[in-house]
């Protein structure tokens, strides 16, 4: 519960946390935030790390000035942060998945792995580009991908695709509008709605993904 605590006060204050990164590391804020993005696209088991809130903070904060950063290397190096980590995250599922997926296994049947590579085979490319935007999905989507063994080229299209798209439009949100002072001064509510807006989505397929499942058991 602490750590759930410290990561969600690390979210909803994530502009004064960023002040004291800049302050402390300069152009090394360049790679840790290239990290972050990384990690949290590129590892399955770090969906908790902040994605959306981070890319807009970040945004804002280059905007104020005084930073010593620039928007542009920035968002290049956060594409490239996103497209590498998803990458990393596909060959992870395309190596675990069959191996984790067994039939003596009662969570991870192989049924769910034959179901998951039908699923991407139909609208993986979709579905990679939509997950960008919804916080958990987009940590599990690539590593599902390559579980379902969704073709590298084809993965890759959406992947770059996906992953310009998502930066360019958190990551531009922030940058013009972040210091407009009602945002500015109200920095924690913007975070927190950003949150609720971003999970909506996941929720909502998450409910609709269970009602299908539990009625083609029926």
């Amino acid at each position: 519960m602490e750590l759930i605590s410290e990561i969600l006060d690390f979210i909803l204050h994530i502009d004064k946390y960023l002040v004291k990164i800049v302050s402390d590391y300069r152009t090394w804020t360049y790679l840790i935030i290239f990290l972050v993005i990384f990690a949290e696209t590129g590892f399955v088991v770090t969906p908790f790390l902040p994605g959306d809130s981070l890319l807009f903070a970040v945004g804002a904060l280059i905007a104020k000035g005084d930073t010593g950063l620039d928007i542009y290397i920035m968002g290049l190096l956060l594409i490239a942060a996103a497209i590498f980590g998803n990458t990393v995250n596909y060959f992870l599922g395309n190596y675990f998945g069959p191996k984790v997926f067994k039939p003596e296994n009662r969570i991870l049947k192989v049924d769910y792995y034959n179901k998951t590579q039908d699923y991407f085979d139909k609208k993986g490319g979709s579905m990679l580009i939509i997950s960008r935007f919804m916080p958990i999905f987009r940590t599990v989507a690539p590593f599902v991908a390559g579980v379902g063994k969704m073709n590298f080229g084809q993965f890759t299209y959406y992947n770059v695709v996906g992953g310009i798209f998502w930066i360019v439009s958190f990551l531009g949100i922030g940058f013009i509008f972040g210091n407009i002072p009602i945002i500015k001064d109200n920095f924690t509510y913007v975070m927190l709605v950003i949150i609720i807006l971003t999970i909506l989505p996941a929720i909502f397929a998450a409910v609709k993904a269970r009602r299908t499942m539990n009625q083609q058991e029926i």
